[in-house]
């Protein structure tokens, strides 16, 4: 989910979603991003994270946990929780099985 700025020209969606400032949440409506496809979806987050200074010190991060708190730190989105809530996400027992189950698949 990445906010469509002033900047951005392509198609985007509009939402409604929680924002924190100041530690205080509201709800609010915001434009993000709209792609074709997946792919499409990837290699614009990709161009984000990679030409952004902002996100320099998580690039070639390779511990998934240690690049959400970057992002965080980085100021990629306003929730306190933002890199824990990615944290369960990443450590769970959902996306371990759904990893395994698709190794499986391919091998």
């Amino acid at each position: 989910n990445i906010k469509a700025g002033k900047r951005w020209s392509g198609d985007t969606v509009s939402t409604s979603t929680t924002e924190y400032r100041n530690g205080v949440s509201a709800k609010e409506n915001a434009s993000f991003r709209a792609y074709g496809s997946y792919a499409e979806s990837f290699r614009d987050y990709a161009r984000l994270i990679g030409n952004n200074p902002r996100y320099a010190g998580v690039v070639g991060q390779t511990d998934a946990t240690a690049f959400a708190r970057g992002l965080q730190s980085a100021g990629y989105a306003t929730d306190p929780l933002y890199a824990d809530k990615l944290a369960r996400i990443i450590n769970g027992n959902t996306l371990r099985t759904a990893l395994a189950a698709s190794t499986t698949r391919s091998a």
